[in-house]
C-alpha cells in the first residue's frame, strides 16, 4: 500500500517554527545543560499552575526519579492501573518495591476509586499498605484525584499523577500537573503525545524538596551548589560532587527548544483533538460500537479515543482490527494489562486478576487521533468503521423480534 495512503493512529505536527526553535539552538553555544532546558520547565510549570518543574529524557525516568524522590524502595508497595504503559508499573520495581495493580472503572478507563478503597481496606489489615499510588489518566481524561487524595490522607500514601496522556487536559476547570492532589505529575513528549520533545518527559511538583531531589538524581546525583557539597581540604578544588547515586536523564537543549515552541501550540492542539473526538462520536452514534464517555469533572486532552465492539456489534475486536489495519488505517491497542505481559506473569499475576481491566483488553481499539489529521482522513476512517460494523437501528429492529 502507497504509504501516503495510511493513516497512522498518532503522529507529531511539527512546524516551520519549531525547525528554525531547533536550528536556533544548534547554531548556539549550548547543546545541553543551557538556558533552554529551565525556561521548558518554567514554561510548563507555569502553563500548569504549578511551583516547579524538572525535565528529563524520557516519562519513564521521570516516573523513576518520582519514585526515589519520594522515598521508595524495598519493602514498599507501589499500586497504579493495569491499562497503562508499562513504565507506570516497572517504575517501583527499578526502585526495589513491589507492585499491585488496581482494577479500572469501565466508564472512563481510569483507576475504581471504589476499587481502590476496597483494595486499601484489605491492605491495611495485611499491613500491606502501598507507599505511592500511580493514577494514569488514560487517553487524555483526568482521574478522580479528589477521590483518590481523600483516600491517600485516610491511608497515608503518596500520589504520583501519570499524566503522560494529558497535558493541555482539565480537571475541575482546572490544569492537569497543578498537584493540588497529589506530589508530583508526569507528562510524556514522545511523538505521539500532545506535544513533542522527540523523547522527553517532565515532572512537575509543587514541593521544592522533591523538586531538588529529581533535579540531583536526573543528573548523576552531582552537584555544583556549595550548599549541598561537604566539606573537603582547602588546598583541593572541589566544583562538584556526586552526593547520591544519580542517573543520565538530562533533557537536551534541542529537545527543549522543540518543546517550548510546541508548547505555544497546546491549547489548539487540544482544540482539534476534541474536535474531532466529537465529529467521532457523532458520526460513530449510528453504528453499534461504544465511543468513549467522558466524565463532567474532566475536559480531555485525547491523546487517544478508543472504541469498544459490543456483542451486538455485528464484529469481533480482532476483525475490525485486522480489516481497519489492512485498509491502511494503522489502529492499536491502549493497552494490554500490565500484569498479563509474560514479565508480570512470572511475578505471579494471572489472567483474570483485574476484570474490567480484562473487558476493556478484550473489546477496545485505539482509532487514529492527532491534530494534523485532516477532514479527508477522518471521514475514511469513520466510513470503514460504519461499512464493518451494524447499525443501531438494525439492532434494534432485531430485538423487537421483526
Amino acid at each position: 500500500m502507497n504509504q501516503a495512503n495510511i493513516i497512522p493512529y498518532g503522529r507529531q505536527s511539527i512546524s516551520e517554527a519549531d525547525i528554525q526553535a531547533v536550528v536556533d539552538v544548534l547554531r548556539s553555544d549550548f547543546l545541553t545543560q543551557g538556558p533552554v532546558v529551565p525556561a521548558f520547565e518554567e514554561a510548563v510549570a507555569t502553563y500548569c499552575h504549578v511551583r516547579h518543574g524538572v525535565a528529563v529524557s524520557n516519562a519513564t525516568a521521570a516516573l523513576h526519579i518520582a519514585c526515589l524522590s519520594i522515598g521508595l524502595g524495598p519493602g514498599d508497595w507501589l499500586w497504579t492501573s493495569p491499562i497503562t504503559f508499562v513504565a507506570s508499573a516497572n517504575c517501583g520495581l527499578y526502585c526495589g518495591a513491589q507492585v499491585d495493580f488496581v482494577d479500572i472503572d469501565p466508564h472512563t478507563f481510569n483507576m475504581s476509586v471504589v476499587a481502590l478503597e476496597k483494595k486499601l481496606i484489605v491492605a491495611k489489615l495485611k499491613g500491606m499498605l502501598p507507599k505511592v499510588v500511580v493514577p494514569v489518566h488514560m487517553c487524555g481524561q483526568p482521574c478522580d484525584m479528589e477521590a483518590i487524595h481523600a483516600l491517600s490522607i485516610k491511608y497515608g500514601f503518596k500520589i504520583i499523577e501519570d499524566a503522560s496522556h494529558a497535558i493541555g487536559a482539565k480537571y475541575k476547570g482546572e490544569p492537569v500537573g497543578n498537584c493540588r492532589y497529589s506530589d508530583i505529575t508526569v507528562f510524556s513528549f514522545h511523538p505521539v503525545k500532545i506535544i513533542t520533545t522527540a523523547e522527553g518527559g517532565l515532572a512537575v511538583t509543587n514541593q521544592t524538596e522533591l523538586a531538588q531531589k529529581m533535579n540531583l538524581l536526573r543528573s548523576h546525583g552531582i552537584s555544583s551548589t556549595p550548599s549541598d557539597m561537604e566539606q573537603r581540604p582547602a588546598d583541593e578544588i572541589w566544583n562538584y560532587q556526586q552526593i547520591d547515586l544519580g542517573f543520565n536523564y538530562r533533557m537536551t537543549e534541542m529537545q527543549a527548544a522543540l518543546g517550548l515552541s510546541q508548547l505555544q501550540k497546546l491549547d489548539h492542539f487540544v482544540a482539534t483533538r476534541q474536535s474531532i473526538a466529537w465529529f467521532y462520536d457523532q458520526a460513530l452514534a449510528s453504528v453499534d460500537i461504544q465511543t468513549p464517555w467522558q466524565h463532567p469533572d474532566g475536559l480531555s486532552s485525547f491523546h487517544l479515543y478508543p472504541i469498544q465492539v459490543t456483542a451486538t456489534s455485528g464484529i469481533s475486536q480482532q476483525t475490525l482490527y485486522q480489516a481497519l489495519t489492512q485498509a491502511g488505517v494503522k489502529v492499536n491497542l491502549h493497552y494490554i494489562p500490565v500484569y498479563r505481559q509474560p514479565y508480570y506473569a512470572r511475578l505471579g499475576f494471572k489472567p483474570g486478576y483485574c476484570p474490567n481491566a480484562e473487558d476493556y483488553f478484550k473489546s477496545s481499539i485505539s482509532i487514529p487521533v492527532f491534530a494534523s489529521m485532516t477532514a479527508t482522513q477522518q471521514h475514511r476512517v469513520l466510513e470503514l468503521i460504519q461499512s464493518l460494523c451494524l447499525p443501531k437501528v438494525l439492532k434494534r429492529v432485531v430485538g423487537a423480534g421483526l
